[in-house]
């Protein structure tokens, strides 16, 4: 299914549409939580979240982050709540592009209007602030905690709470995965449980993967040779696109999960198979995702004419 999807050129064009988005999604994040901290505490903070990120990449964002901090840090009242909004809307291009690929990847065909879908967009790029500012709280209470215990506990402390600040990250990670896969595609979303295994996946994927790349750059590739001035932007690009893989094979993983079953994966009630508004719940082995999705477009436009004969 990852070639009958041609997950790398998904994941490909997420990548661009998550780099278009990512100064919007940093503004979202530092300027809501600059109401809380300083243009240092923010800086130093945010940066933690980037310690497995390509030297390159850390730079780019570093810049960016830099900019918005200081132009974000004297806007207040009104001109604040415009300044999240219009950074929101500019950061659904990632939730946009990701709302895409999982359709594909769940063989669902987009049926809602552009008002819910921009909802759903919204929606899904203010969780994916609110979980950066969980980590970003959340790091620097570990953080004070290390340096309030440190003489108490000794030497173990570092240990302790970088253990424990990995724990938060994976939790915060998988969690965020989970909640994208659950109500980014176009269907009837499934239970929690069953959205586990894929977001699991694709925390420990992304983590693989971040330091694999991180490694091969430093010691390996030289994207300045090849590149030059433009290594940056390369280098942070390709972390982008093997983000975005970790999160479509976790997204794959639970659709081939469910399709492999008979049972309900889908919340509520248990419905009976072909009435559960997921092809992937609805479909049996021995009938390809094509033939579901064709199947889902007739009844679709049959309860289109069906409204519009009521309605005449």
């Amino acid at each position: 299914m990852v070639g009958f999807h041609n997950l790398s050129l998904l994941a490909a064009g997420m990548a661009f549409f998550v780099f278009l988005a990512i100064t919007p999604l940093l503004a979202a994040t530092v300027m809501t939580y600059g109401l809380l901290g300083d243009v240092d505490t923010v800086q130093r903070q945010m940066m933690t979240i980037v310690d497995l990120v390509p030297a390159e990449a850390a730079s780019m964002i570093e810049e960016q982050l830099l900019a918005v901090v200081t132009t974000s840090s004297g806007v207040t009242g009104i001109t604040l709540i415009l300044s999240l909004a219009l950074a929101i809307f500019g950061g659904m291009r990632a939730a946009n592009g990701l709302i895409g690929a999982l359709n594909i990847i769940n063989s669902e065909h987009e049926s809602r209007n552009i008002f819910s879908k921009t909802l759903r967009a919204i929606c899904l790029t203010a969780a994916a602030v609110m979980i950066a500012l969980t980590g970003l709280v959340s790091g620097g209470v570990v953080a004070w905690l290390q340096l309030q215990t440190g003489d108490l506990i000794g030497p173990v402390a570092e240990h302790i709470y970088q253990f424990l600040t990995w724990l938060l990250a994976m939790l915060l990670g998988t969690s965020g995965f989970a909640l994208i896969m659950k109500y980014g595609p176009d269907r009837r979303p499934a239970k929690w449980r069953w959205l586990s295994p894929g977001s699991l996946l694709s925390t420990f994927a992304w983590l693989a993967v971040s330091f694999s790349f991180s490694l091969y750059v430093q010691y390996v590739s030289d994207y300045n040779a090849t590149y030059g001035s433009l290594s940056a932007v390369v280098v942070f690009l390709m972390w982008l696109f093997l983000t975005s893989y970790a999160i479509l094979i976790g997204a794959l993983l639970n659709a081939e999960i469910e399709r492999q079953t008979h049972i309900d994966t889908t919340v509520g009630e248990d419905r009976p198979m072909g009435e559960r508004g997921a092809v992937m719940a609805d479909v049996s082995l021995d009938i390809t995702p094509d033939e579901e999705l064709l199947a889902k477009k007739r009844r679709r436009n049959l309860e289109r004419e069906a409204r519009k004969a009521s309605a005449d």
